[in-house]
């Protein structure tokens, strides 16, 4: 499973060894910087019992390991407005 922006993940061990005490992680971003096969580096705020972020961090973890709390929001659909036509009118020049 590869995180996206707004997932809420539990990180245990199993994702690293760092977390011995486990934590619960709110995505902000996930980098396409170069690891090793099955690693990734995410930013984003480490959060408390009440679900408030306490701390920004960016960690390295394995995809596999992470435990997906909550799914960030469905992307809404984008709108497109209808242009309204340009008027054109002569200009006296000189």
């Amino acid at each position: 499973m590869l995180p996206r922006a707004g997932d809420v993940l539990h990180v245990t061990r199993t994702a690293s060894v760092q977390f011995l005490k486990p934590i619960m992680f709110r995505v902000i971003r996930v980098h396409d910087w170069p690891t090793y096969d099955g690693w990734v580096w995410l930013d984003g705020y480490e959060l408390n019992a009440s679900g408030d972020a306490v701390n920004r961090r960016s960690i390295y973890v394995q995809a596999a390991g992470l435990r997906q709390l909550r799914s960030a929001p469905a992307p809404r659909p984008h709108t497109v407005r209808q242009r309204r036509p340009v008027t054109r009118t002569p200009v006296r020049v000189g």
